[in-house]
């Protein structure tokens, strides 16, 4: 079988009796980095030395079918540099390959950063959703924001220490500057931090610089109680002003948290009425 394994995201105390079981007995390793991998078994003072094979973001494509047909006859044990494969690190397109080819898949359950993070952000956990890595440039954080602008459940985004500052300022824009967040540096590690507070203070907490491995955490959208045939006449209004239709339903729909399709469908319908 294929198993899924989660690592440490800092503290190797967080390592499971379940996870250095597997690593001193496994014959096979598919990795993210080999030598990250070589590195953990030194520090948990594993002496056995499995096959390590590479398994990357740019090579999972080409490699999934032979680790496939390779857990046919035998354990091959996932690892990502640290916490749960799959989650945005390798091992999606191999865990898709082997449940196509009906070779069972598993999990040695362990360290989130995601699930961390929400935890100890002080923000709603009843309902979340993990966004991965904010775009890198300006234009596309703005779009990914703005479409994001409705969102009632809790998000958890990932992001770079030297791009976090230009990404809360992005968020506060876009999300709202008394926003509430929370920003969770070095989980589980030495230097553990979490700086709490609405998205322009921690766009100005986060200006002079931040270092370490970063989660974002963001509370939802507050519901807003706009009646659907007010928000059509919104979208309307916004038409007779010269925006197309469909983004009018777009913007509209951030605002109001009715569903851009739904308003587009309406508006149309609106129109034609009247026409």
């Amino acid at each position: 079988m294929i198993i899924l394994a989660a690592t440490p995201i800092g503290n190797l105390g967080d390592a499971s009796r379940r996870l250095i079981d597997a690593l001193e007995t496994t014959t096979v390793i598919a990795t993210e980095d080999t030598r990250t991998t070589q590195r953990l078994l030194a520090a948990l003072a594993i002496s056995h030395r499995p096959r390590l094979i590479a398994l990357h973001d740019h090579n999972e494509k080409a490699r999934a079918p032979e680790i496939v047909e390779l857990a046919r006859t035998q354990d091959v044990l996932v690892l990502s540099d640290a916490g749960m494969p799959t989650v945005s690190d390798p091992g999606y397109g191999l865990v898709a390959a082997a449940a196509a080819a009906g070779v069972t898949v598993t999990v040695i359950p362990g360290p989130s950063a995601v699930l961390t993070a929400l935890a100890v952000s002080g923000l709603p956990t009843d309902r979340f959703t993990f966004e991965g890595f904010v775009p890198r440039k300006h234009g596309e954080r703005m779009t990914a924001f703005r479409a994001l602008a409705a969102e009632q459940r809790t998000m958890v985004f990932f992001d770079a220490p030297t791009r976090v500052a230009a990404t809360l300022a992005d968020m506060a824009e876009s999300l709202g500057a008394d926003r509430r967040a929370a920003v969770c540096r070095e989980l589980t590690k030495l230097h553990e931090e979490i700086a709490r507070g609405t998205l322009q203070e921690l766009a100005a907490w986060a200006e002079p610089g931040v270092r370490g491995e970063l989660v974002i955490v963001v509370a939802g959208a507050a519901p807003r109680e706009v009646a659907l045939p007010d928000a059509v006449a919104q979208v309307l209004q916004s038409v007779a002003a010269g925006t197309r239709m469909k983004d009018a339903s777009t913007e509209v729909a951030a605002l109001t948290g009715h569903p851009s399709r739904d308003l587009y469908k309406a508006a149309l319908e609106s129109r034609h009425t009247a026409g």
